[in-house]
């Protein structure tokens, strides 16, 4: 199953614009709406996801991908990754096609933690990540301080039923300390 746009894709489609140039990798690309628009800013893109069927899908659209769980079959460095992850809580009674697609794990933050822990191996000096996340998933500015990335909120959209999508922009090469 691939994830099809929706109101997340498109809200970081909108920073994608901004910031996609150099060399570009769009994890979990899904769809490839978001290597699509970072290729169309005239960036250098690779884009990965696990699924391969999606693999398959966004190489029609003639977009360099790779097939990997994450960081696994990444050998580069980027100037931007960009990241839609899964991010809501586990939902037992969810279907488990789709569930790859949404679920972040057990509290909707594991894969967004996993993806935090290795992304900085991945980024040239002055290296940029975009990620969007919901309100639903819990201690996002703890795990972004956690791997000591300056952050950002972009841009935000609250979706009926008390939830709220939030891009930030997370950068390296700044401590803690230096943030506050």
């Amino acid at each position: 199953m691939i994830y099809e746009p929706r109101e997340d894709s498109y809200l970081l489609q909108e920073q994608v614009k901004k910031y996609a140039k150099g060399k570009v990798l769009d994890i979990g690309t899904g769809s490839g709406i978001q290597a699509e628009t970072a290729k169309e800013q005239g960036a250098e893109v690779l884009a990965a996801d696990i699924n391969p069927e999606c693999v398959e899908h966004v190489k029609n659209k003639g977009i360099n991908i790779i097939q990997s769980d994450l960081f696994s079959n990444i050998k580069d460095k980027f100037d931007l990754i960009i990241f839609n992850p899964p991010y809501l809580p586990e939902e037992p009674l969810e279907p488990k096609d789709s569930s790859l697609s949404t679920t972040g794990g057990k509290k909707g933050n594991e894969i967004l933690e996993k993806f935090l822990s290795q992304s900085k191996d991945y980024l040239n000096e002055n290296g940029k990540i975009l990620i969007v996340v919901s309100s639903l998933t819990p201690d996002v500015e703890k795990l972004i301080e956690k791997y000591n990335f300056k952050h950002k909120k972009l841009s935000e959209q609250n979706l009926p039923f008390f939830e709220k999508l939030i891009v930030y922009l997370l950068e390296t090469g700044i401590t803690l300390s230096e943030i506050k």
